[in-house]
């Protein structure tokens, strides 16, 4: 069985018992498909960040449960279609799921070694990027590539065309 937490918020316009009628039928979906509610941790009425369907403020409520990983699914399609709930998210609980790298502190002497080795890999690419080019005769001006000018006829064509003048009109 693994782990999850259901995050639950209730319509602000419902009384504080309707809103924990509305979580115990939360409860009662995670017991229905074989799921075992750990813990509820209700938050009361809190202000949203913005209004939402019209209103400033919700129920919020958290339950832990266990259950097969097919459960959260099934949840899901019910509390899509529940009255009164403004919001929901299941995420998975399991202490074994780590998204980023540990969080082990590593000695202050690692941090500084391996700064400097990227240091000295940068040390040795730059002598690299400053070495003279092959041909003395070549110079910089030289080697940047020409950029074609567009003569003034065609420049002139283009602002007559921003204009909404054409060539028709003028004859």
């Amino acid at each position: 069985m693994n782990k999850y937490e259901l995050a639950v918020v209730v319509s602000g316009k419902l009384d504080d018992e309707a809103a924990a009628a509305v979580v115990d039928g939360a409860k009662a979906l995670v017991e229905r498909f074989g799921g075992e509610v750990k813990s509820v941790d209700s938050w009361g009425r809190k202000r949203f960040a913005y209004v939402l369907h019209k209103q400033k403020d919700g129920f919020y409520s958290f339950v832990k449960f266990e259950a097969e990983s097919t459960v959260p699914a099934e949840i899901e399609k019910r509390m899509r279609i529940m009255e009164n709930v403004e919001r929901y998210l299941i995420v998975s609980d399991d202490d074994e799921v780590h998204l980023g790298a540990p969080v082990d502190e590593e000695p202050e002497g690692e941090r500084t070694e391996l700064r400097s080795s990227a240091s000295r890999a940068e040390e040795k690419a730059a002598p690299a990027e400053e070495a003279p080019a092959e041909d003395a005769g070549d110079s910089a001006e030289e080697a940047a590539p020409e950029v074609d000018e567009a003569p003034e006829e065609a420049q002139e064509e283009g602002e007559k065309e921003s204009s909404g003048e054409t060539a028709e009109d003028e004859a």
